[in-house]
């Protein structure tokens, strides 16, 4: 067998997507032997971070040309049994698509989104999804989402969880504490949340949040540090923070690399998770797998996610809020608790099972087209 993966997002930091795609095909090149795998990348240098076993192809950076004409060139040329996209497939596409959509927030809440991108999101995905031969999603919240959305029986969309990468673990907490320190000068210890700068994320709530915690418990050292880049709605996260009565304890360190967070979630103290609304959440199990205790909001997937392991809050009450990060900060027999159940529960989640189960979807696509083109073949003289 012969598949291709629209890779696009490896080395454009578009986070969770990267993240998706790239832990994917480290999962098929580890799994499966015996297919060839190709992905299609946009930026220079992004090869290097696809396994040497699959190979990669060029497409265009611009979304216009690579969804209009080099996608379908591409897969034209290589003949795949099917290509794998996320939310959108080429115009045109003369193999079957698998198309995975972590969440349909640009449908349920509109308003996390600039109206270009909401118009564009909405008629494309609506195509994909309507031409689509296997669904894929990370959460049953989701799968009844896309299912509610497009009017589609739930049976076309496969649930497969995503998970961490196993580069988050538990390491020295001094030296990932000297580490934060040195290359973000940050020397008191921190509450972290983990998100780019945009209104689905909560980054106003939170901030309130905190300075109803600082300002209920002065005693407390904390600071807040946010990690995530910068997006259209930054600039007002910035001007929130700034106008703060505690702004000098709020730290912004834009985009990083695994390697610093890995160093940033084992220097925290605890991790907050604020967002409104998540098809799956991978901060969440990143967080666990370094130890680090959990709150987070109760809506949307989360709580699929975080199970029992995390406190959960409503994220529209800045009270609730305030409160979860409390009684992790004061209650140490809590905290600890917290931590030994978080890497409990992200151990349940694994890429490997990921990409094994995202390849049996392949392998069933790509049977029913064979058997299709079988009895679509014209039968022989005997």
């Amino acid at each position: 067998m012969r598949f291709s993966i629209d890779a696009h997002a490896i080395g454009r930091h578009l986070t969770g997507n990267e993240v998706y795609v790239r832990s994917l095909l480290e999962g098929f090149a580890s799994l499966d032997k015996k297919s060839e795998f190709i992905a299609y990348t946009s930026v220079r240098g992004a090869e290097e971070h696809v396994p040497s076993r699959i190979r990669t192809r060029r497409v265009s950076e611009n979304p216009f040309i690579r969804l209009g004409i080099d996608l379908a060139r591409r897969v034209h040329a290589d003949a795949p049994d099917l290509l794998h996209v996320q939310y959108t497939a080429p115009l045109f596409c003369p193999a079957p698509v698998v198309v995975s959509i972590h969440d349909v927030s640009y449908l349920e809440h509109p308003e996390f989104f600039p109206a270009s991108r909401r118009v564009q999101l909405r008629l494309s995905v609506e195509r994909t999804v309507r031409r689509a031969a296997k669904i894929l999603t990370l959460s049953e919240f989701s799968r009844q989402g896309i299912a509610r959305s497009y009017n589609l029986d739930p049976e076309r969309i496969a649930v497969v969880p995503a998970a961490c990468s196993n580069v988050f673990k538990p390491v020295s907490r001094p030296k990932a504490k000297s580490f934060v320190e040195g290359r973000f000068q940050i020397k008191h210890p921190f509450i972290l949340c983990v998100g780019d700068l945009q209104p689905r994320k909560n980054p106003l709530g939170l901030i309130r949040a905190f300075e109803e915690l600082i300002g209920n418990c002065p005693e407390l050292p904390h600071h807040l540090v946010m990690v995530g880049k910068d997006t259209w709605y930054a600039s007002k996260v910035h001007q929130a923070a700034e106008h703060s009565p505690f702004g000098n304890r709020i730290h912004f360190t834009g985009y990083v690399d695994d390697t610093e967070l890995l160093q940033i979630y084992n220097a925290c103290d605890i991790f907050v998770f604020p967002s409104f609304y998540e098809g799956f959440g991978i901060p969440i199990l990143e967080a666990m797998a370094c130890g680090r205790a959990v709150a987070c909001a109760n809506t949307s997937a989360m709580p699929e996610v975080a199970g029992t392991a995390a406190i959960l809050f409503n994220p529209h009450s800045t009270e609730e809020m305030m409160v979860s990060m409390r009684n992790l900060l004061r209650n140490a027999e809590l905290r600890s608790r917290k931590e030994r159940l978080g890497q409990q529960n992200a151990a349940r989640f694994s890429w490997e099972g990921t990409a094994k189960q995202t390849l049996d979807v392949y392998y069933q696509v790509a049977g029913t087209r064979t058997r299709k083109a079988q009895r679509a073949a014209p039968v022989g003289r005997r």
